[in-house]
């Protein structure tokens, strides 16, 4: 197992081909998947032959890690950093298994990620719809401000997605953080 950061209660790691059941699982929870794709599970041929290979792919301070418990090894779902158009910005992401919301992981795993990042990136940004309010909360408490607030062209209709989405970051201390144009 390939450790990339651990905090008090979790161990963030490189994903395996070992995954694809943990993948499958979290994926099939139609309440982890309303804000991604109004709640439809991910085929198993879809994680094994494309998302799962995606999330092994790593560069130097970036990339998806599978997060367990750090006591149990119980996988409760993935963080990411990934690299944005900007030049040295990264976007933070996250997904957990639904019986480990609400037990402050998102925010502890957000947290360090985003403190590990900032090593390497000057900004890391993060978004959601505007609905998600458990998604803002862990971003506010994350360290992340609001930036904007925006209409992203979903390729599904979700339900509360016409209020539109929203856009959160922080840039590293002594940075300018200059408004950025966005295609």
């Amino acid at each position: 197992m390939e450790v990339f950061l651990t905090t008090s209660r979790l161990v963030l790691r490189r994903f395996t081909p070992q995954d694809a059941d943990n993948l499958l699982e979290l994926d099939s929870d139609p309440e982890v998947m309303k804000f991604i794709n109004g709640g439809r599970p991910t085929r198993r041929s879809v994680i094994e032959a494309t998302i799962l290979p995606g999330y092994q792919l790593y560069d130097a301070g970036h990339g998806h890690w599978a997060a367990q418990e750090a006591t149990t090894g119980t996988f409760i779902g993935w963080f990411a950093l990934q690299p944005t158009s900007q030049p040295k910005e990264a976007e933070l992401g996250y997904r957990l298994r639904r019986p480990h919301w609400g037990k402050g992981y998102a925010t502890e795993g957000a947290r360090a990620l985003v403190h590990k990042g900032l090593e390497t990136f000057t900004r890391i940004t993060a978004q959601t719809m505007t609905v998600n309010k458990a998604s803002r909360h862990v971003m506010e408490k994350a360290g992340l401000e609001f930036v904007r607030h925006f209409h992203h062209p979903w390729p599904d209709i979700i339900e509360g997605s016409e209020q539109g989405d929203v856009e959160y970051a922080i840039t590293r201390p002594g940075v300018s953080d200059q408004p950025r144009t966005r295609p």
